[in-house]
């Protein structure tokens, strides 16, 4: 089977990439542009079901197996993580049983990271292992980068920063043996990824700017786009907040232009955060009115609840205590809206604590 035909008709079935899980952490406590990687654009599901196979039985196999990939698919975009799970692990058993090991690779890939999504992370570490050795089993070195960033996010995610980076290390080494450079782009901002998490922001800046060498906005611009507002996040943590600044400006261009909208929000929230760092409060409300116009737009109460909390402490450092006890009052509401306690409970303190201290406000 066509490997790359195999990738573009599902990620146009489920409307789901390897690219980036940076929109499933972007707008927790620490942002994360958690970055993996496919080369294949969308293409419809018609042209992977016409590529001839062996013999007829094999070739209805098959046919069930993509349309149980397209079923997932179209739970995962519902948001129901586990029925397209459910259908990826019967597809997987179809692929095992004809033996189509790039279409085994591929939903051992959408399982994983799915299964992370979820914080499983044993079962997830397990899918991308299995992937990777079947990369290396076959010797397929393409793979086996993929495999290890793959894998190595999910580490990540975990927590185990060590063993990420070590995954990534192993990743360059075959990006520069065989010199694939979209490949190296990517371990290198992967590894930035691991340093920052590491605390060592200075270490992750420098495999910052090595990958944007890598990623320039014209080859691959979600790649560039990542990189810069993982840059931007670097510079704030070593209190750098007017570089950051350029890196987020930069991001946000970008993510407008290609109409990404989990790097719109990171942009836009960077911004914020960068301009209240240097006290700068007009510029800072100016960008969190658009974050949080964006988020009422595409509905994204998450990013709304994020937006409310930031106006409350901006209104609550300036001294308007009176508006940031009126955020505080609607991002409680919403957190409560959707079920996030420990946000809840936070806010609810921080607005304790300003009622306390502005006594005699309404």
């Amino acid at each position: 089977m066509n490997h790359t035909v195999l990738f573009k008709a599902f990620a146009k079935a489920c409307s789901f990439t390897v690219l980036s899980l940076s929109s499933a952490v972007l707008l927790s406590t620490g942002i994360i542009g958690y970055t993996l990687l496919s080369n294949a654009q969308p293409i419809d599901i018609e042209e992977q079901l016409a590529i001839p196979s062996q013999n007829r039985f094999e070739r209805v196999l098959r046919n069930e197996a993509d349309s149980l990939l397209q079923l997932g698919g179209q739970a995962q975009r519902r948001g129901n993580l586990t029925e397209a799970i459910a259908h990826w692990l019967q597809a997987l058993e179809i692929y095992e049983e004809i033996g189509d090991f790039e279409a085994l690779n591929l939903t051992y890939d959408y399982l994983g990271l799915t299964y992370a999504r979820l914080k499983d992370y044993k079962k997830a570490e397990d899918a991308l292992r299995r992937r990777l050795g079947m990369a290396r089993s076959l010797r397929d070195l393409q793979g086996q980068i993929y495999g290890l960033n793959n894998l190595g996010t999910v580490l990540l995610q975990k927590g185990d920063f060590e063993a990420a980076q070590k995954t990534f290390a192993e990743a360059l080494e075959i990006t520069r043996s065989v010199k694939n450079r979209q490949g190296e782009g990517l371990t290198l901002s992967n590894l930035g990824l691991a340093a920052f998490q590491m605390g060592k922001y200075a270490e992750a800046i420098e495999y910052y700017e090595a990958a944007l060498v890598l990623r320039p906005r014209s080859v691959n611009a979600q790649g560039s786009v990542n990189t810069r507002n993982n840059m931007g996040d670097a510079y704030r943590a070593v209190n750098s907040p007017r570089k950051a600044l350029g890196y987020y400006r930069a991001a946000l261009i970008i993510a407008e232009d290609k109409g990404d909208l989990s790097n719109q929000f990171r942009g836009l929230r960077g911004l914020v955060l960068s301009y209240k760092d240097l006290q700068q409060y007009s510029p800072a409300l100016k960008y969190l009115n658009q974050l949080l116009v964006l988020a009422q737009e595409q509905g994204h109460l998450r990013a709304q609840l994020v937006s409310l909390r930031l106006y409350a402490e901006i209104y609550k450092t300036t001294g308007d205590l009176f508006k940031a006890k009126n955020f505080y009052e609607r991002a409680i509401a919403l957190a409560a809206a959707i079920g996030d306690t420990k946000e809840e409970t936070f806010l609810r303190n921080d607005l304790a604590q300003i009622i306390y201290e502005g006594r005699g406000i309404d």
